[in-house]
């Protein structure tokens, strides 16, 4: 192995790991979620692929107990997938909906009202990279022109990230071979094997492929400032959204979600690493604690701080949407009728966030 200053970096890191990680085995036994109190409001919220990092405040409130402390009893919902995640809402089967914002507006433009709360993150989390085996020659993005990149599901916001970039190069979706890839370890594997040439995706799995030094990062949108590059601005991804009429009708249970979400992510902005060891279920661990804890310190400054809706986020999505839906639908899509600062506000003075 050539002992480049890179190599030396992973080295030293992982070795950091392997010493910290029986400490923090050693820690208290994982939190038990509060019991709800006798009388809770009950609610459920659906959500697809609870384990995704762009969902942990959503985790980190439940397993805390902040929805009981608010006086709700609320069910996790899980769906296969964010179309029968958003089905379940539309249809009743759940109240609440922890989905992407840009739904919202998809919706609107289809005619039926749904609506932000709660804001959970400020910038997506995907990552586009290229194999360091198969681009070893990589001079830009316009060399991707005709090779084969894994993204998590085709229209998914994987698939969105990576279109965007290869659009600022003037490469269309025919230009490049996408290979839809749901499952993390199977998109390793492809990596690893040269079957994919780059990546659109999420974490852990990018950080898993830095560590192994097969990935060359071309575009980051878990921090702030790499969302900014790819979209122009802000661009809000999780949230807490509801039917529009749930918000007139239930306002004490809104507000009550708004301020549980709004604490869960107070409490992540100083939450340490065996902290989240004991908050986080097992299975989002997937058999790796280093790895998930690695990759949480790359994406923490992808959530919010307060819940709110940043001023100029809503116009970002809607500019992202209208490149993949049908020319001129968003044209009818009133932006102040797909979110509301409202309830995020209150909770972010109630906890000074």
């Amino acid at each position: 192995m050539k002992w480049s200053r890179r190599n030396w970096g992973r080295v030293c890191a992982l070795g950091v790991a392997a010493v910290a990680m029986p400490a923090l085995r050693a820690q208290t036994a994982p939190v038990a979620p509060a019991a709800p109190r006798p009388g809770a409001t009950r609610l459920a919220i659906a959500v697809d692929n609870r384990t995704s990092f762009c969902y942990l405040p959503l985790t980190i409130a439940e397993r805390l107990g902040y929805f009981a402390q608010e006086g709700l009893d609320v069910e996790v919902r899980e769906f296969p997938d964010s179309a029968q995640s958003l089905h379940a809402v539309q249809t009743g089967a759940a109240h609440v909906l922890s989905g992407p914002y840009a739904s919202t507006i998809a919706q609107q433009a289809r005619g039926q009202s749904l609506q932000s709360f709660v804001l959970q993150g400020r910038a997506p989390q995907v990552v586009v990279g290229v194999s360091l085996e198969t681009m070893g020659h990589f001079r830009g993005v316009a060399d991707l022109r005709g090779r084969r990149v894994g993204v998590m599901a085709t229209s998914a916001a994987s698939h969105r990230v990576a279109s965007l970039v290869l659009g600022k190069v003037g490469l269309r979706a025919t230009d490049v071979q996408y290979v839809p890839l749901a499952n993390s370890a199977a998109a390793v594997q492809a990596f690893r094997r040269g079957e994919l040439d780059a990546i659109s995706y999420t974490d852990p799995t990018v950080t898993h492929l830095e560590q192994m030094g097969a990935l060359k990062v071309v575009a980051d949108t878990r921090s702030t400032r790499g969302t900014a590059e790819v979209f122009g601005g802000p661009m809000p991804s999780g949230c807490l959204c509801v039917p529009g009429s749930f918000l007139t009708q239930y306002p004490r249970a809104s507000q009550a979600l708004a301020d549980a979400m709004v604490h869960a992510l107070k409490w992540l902005q100083t939450a340490g690493l065996s902290d989240i060891i004991k908050a986080v279920p097992e299975r989002h661990f997937q058999g790796d604690r280093a790895l998930y804890l690695a990759a949480f310190t790359r994406v923490r400054e992808a959530w919010t701080v307060d819940g709110l809706m940043p001023d100029t986020g809503p116009v970002t999505a809607a500019r992202m949407l209208a490149q993949f839906e049908e020319p001129g639908s968003l044209q009818r899509v009133d932006l102040a009728q797909t979110y509301t600062n409202d309830f995020a506000r209150k909770a972010k003075v109630r906890f000074r966030a």
